[in-house]
């Protein structure tokens, strides 16, 4: 299986991504052609080979006249879906550009449908985003993680103000990321640079054990005391498995707790809260506690730098006295990712394998519950289209 790490060295901005891409094997000429068929204003993309602290890096310049263009969402969208990209690198940019939407408009309290991108939605940061998905498309990843990431502090000049560093929109795209300043009053992390890693990143923290093959360097723009660089690590997956499982030790934690006097109603609240909070999976138990007293064991799985805000809910929300926390590790399948195009939209599919067998195919329940809400149809008959058109390409991929 093949991964990629984003080792966010300074940070992380479109072309810094594109930049560590085509550094790392993506092809620049194909990715400038397939570019050039995008239906904006005219514009030229040009590589530049940099050195920076004695690193060697690409950076990904576009140059383009200043028309004023100010596009919302839909715009956006409505250009993707008219251009001719690769099926997978098309649906992978609206993917991004859905994420900032859905950033954008928690932050200025608007409708994902008319949020209007300014510095995002010129010529530059389309191209950037364009570029990227294909390029990464082009490499065949199957799982993508990043490092924790550097944000920088203090005040940056933007279409909209004076608006602090990171963006309102940045903290929305790494709401659960370990994020921290770098020590340095400059923007280290654009939107469009938080949206790439918000739209393909499964987990942050330590390069996972891998077999690097290719290696890539995006040069930024700003100066610094240190390589402005996002570096890009490619390479195959290294576990320790038996029997087609691999074990994963995450370094993630369980946390519990047991109630007995909280009104039932309450239970669906608790759960919205520590998803909020950050928990990548929480359930309820029914147990039976001294004395016979029937009671709930609430369960969070979670992220070790999020224990603190996960345990502060369960104080708050439970009156709870007190609460236990484990570490885990798991035995897991082998797993894949692809995306298939049904009749409404693209959803996103797991694939779990055992022995390099086809075992589960699991289309991703949010994008068949937004397909299925825009279009008024059943929720089912999405996730089972969604599920035939998978295993047609498994089987297509699959075939000598």
């Amino acid at each position: 299986m093949r991964v990629l790490y984003f080792d966010c060295i300074a940070g992380i901005s479109g072309d810094m991504a594109l930049g560590a891409l085509v550094q790392a094997g993506a092809d620049f000429d194909e990715i400038r052609k397939l570019l050039a068929t995008l239906p904006v204003e005219p514009f030229d993309v040009e590589l530049e080979l940099v050195e920076t602290h004695g690193i060697g890096a690409t950076k990904i310049n576009v140059r383009t006249a200043d028309v004023g263009v100010i596009r919302t969402y839909g715009n956006i969208r409505n250009l993707l879906d008219d251009s001719d990209l690769p099926a997978d690198a098309k649906a992978l940019a609206q993917r991004i550009f859905r994420r900032l939407a859905e950033a954008e408009a928690i932050v200025h309290r608007r409708d994902v449908e008319h949020v209007t991108f300014q510095e995002v939605g010129a010529v530059d940061s389309i191209v950037d985003i364009c570029g990227t998905a294909i390029a990464f498309t082009a490499l065949n990843v199957d799982r993508v993680f990043s490092s924790a990431v550097p944000t920088g502090f203090g005040m940056a000049r933007t279409e909209h103000g004076s608006m602090p560093i990171p963006a309102p929109a940045v903290v929305e795209l790494l709401r659960g990321a370990p994020i921290y300043s770098r020590g340095v009053p400059v923007e280290l992390v654009t939107p469009t640079g938080a949206a790439i890693l918000a739209s393909t990143v499964e987990g942050f923290g330590e390069m996972p054990a891998m077999q690097p093959e290719a290696v890539g360097y995006g040069a930024g723009t700003t100066p610094t005391d240190f390589p402005n660089v996002l570096r890009v690590l490619i390479g195959r997956e290294v576990h320790a498995g038996y029997a087609g499982l691999e074990r994963q030790t995450t370094g993630e934690l369980v946390l519990e707790t047991n109630v007995d006097d909280l009104n039932p109603e309450l239970y669906s609240y608790v759960l919205e809260r520590l998803f909020a909070a950050g928990a990548q999976d929480a359930w309820l138990t029914p147990i039976v506690m001294k004395k016979g007293r029937p009671a709930t064991m609430i369960s969070v799985l979670c992220a070790p730098h999020l224990q603190d805000a996960i345990r502060l809910v369960l104080f708050r929300e439970t009156g709870t006295l007190g609460i236990r926390a484990a570490p885990v590790d798991k035995l897991a399948l082998q797993r894949d990712r692809l995306e298939v195009v049904t009749a409404r939209g693209v959803v996103r599919v797991k694939v779990g394998r055992l022995e390099g067998a086809v075992v589960t195919v699991a289309p991703e329940y949010e994008d068949c519950a937004e397909i299925a809400r825009e279009a008024g149809l059943p929720a089912r008959d999405v996730y089972q289209e969604a599920t035939r058109l998978a295993y047609e390409e498994l089987a297509r991929r699959e075939k000598p």
